[in-house]
C-alpha cells in the first residue's frame, strides 16, 4: 500500500523527494492545464503556463510552507491561485504590443470576473477529490472503490450501489468510509473537505 503522509506540502520542501513531485504533478497538472486552456490560452501556451506554475512552486515552497505552518486549509488553493493568475496575466502582458498603463481599461479583461473565487474554490475542490480517487484507486478492492466513487462521485444511492455490489448498506458504508479516511490524508493541507 502506498503511504502519502498527510503532509505532502512539507515533503515537497525536500527537492529530492521525488514521490511527493511526482503525487503533487500528477494531481494538479490535469487542472492548471484546463484553468489555462479555459482562460484562452492555445495548447502550447497553456502547457508553457503549467511549467511556469510548478518551477514557482519548485522555487518558493518553502515560502508558502513556513507561512502555513498549522496547514489550515484553503491556504495553498488560494496560494496557488494567485501563482496562476499573476504567471497568466504576466503571458497577456507579454503579448501586448504596448504596456499597459494602470488606467487603462484592458486591465479588466486581465481581471477576474467577480464570482471567479466562488467557482475557482468549487472547480479545484471537486476536481482535486476526483484525481486523488483515481490516483488512490490501486490502493483498494475494486468493491471498496466502486462503493465510494458510484455514492459520492455520481451521487447514486447507496442501497442500488449495495445491491449492484453484492454487499449490503452497511459493508458499503464501512468501504466508502475506509477509501474517504484515506482521501483526507492525501489531501491534507491542500483541499478543505
Amino acid at each position: 500500500m502506498h503511504t502519502t503522509s498527510s503532509t505532502l506540502l512539507f515533503r515537497l520542501r525536500n527537492r529530492t523527494d521525488q514521490s511527493a513531485w511526482r503525487r503533487f504533478v500528477d494531481l494538479y497538472t490535469p487542472l492548471l492545464f484546463h484553468w489555462s486552456r479555459r482562460a484562452g490560452l492555445e495548447e502550447s501556451d497553456a502547457a508553457d503556463l503549467v511549467q511556469d506554475v510548478f518551477s514557482l512552486l519548485l522555487e518558493r515552497i518553502d515560502q508558502f510552507v513556513q507561512l502555513d505552518e498549522n496547514s489550515q486549509p484553503g491556504k495553498f488553493r488560494a496560494w496557488l491561485r494567485t501563482v496562476t493568475l499573476n504567471r497568466w496575466r504576466d503571458k497577456l502582458r507579454r503579448r501586448s504590443e504596448k504596456a499597459l498603463e494602470p488606467n487603462d481599461a484592458r486591465w479588466e479583461e486581465i481581471s477576474a470576473p467577480d464570482d471567479a473565487d466562488r467557482l475557482w474554490q468549487e472547480e479545484h475542490d471537486r476536481y482535486l477529490v476526483q484525481r486523488a480517487l483515481e490516483i488512490m484507486r490501486a490502493e483498494f478492492s475494486e468493491a471498496q472503490f466502486k462503493a465510494c466513487w458510484e455514492t459520492t462521485i455520481a451521487g447514486r444511492p447507496a442501497a442500488e450501489v449495495a445491491a449492484e455490489l453484492g454487499i449490503t448498506v452497511g459493508a458499503l458504508y464501512v468501504a466508502k468510509s475506509r477509501v474517504l479516511m484515506r482521501l483526507r490524508e492525501e489531501l491534507a493541507g491542500l483541499w478543505e473537505g
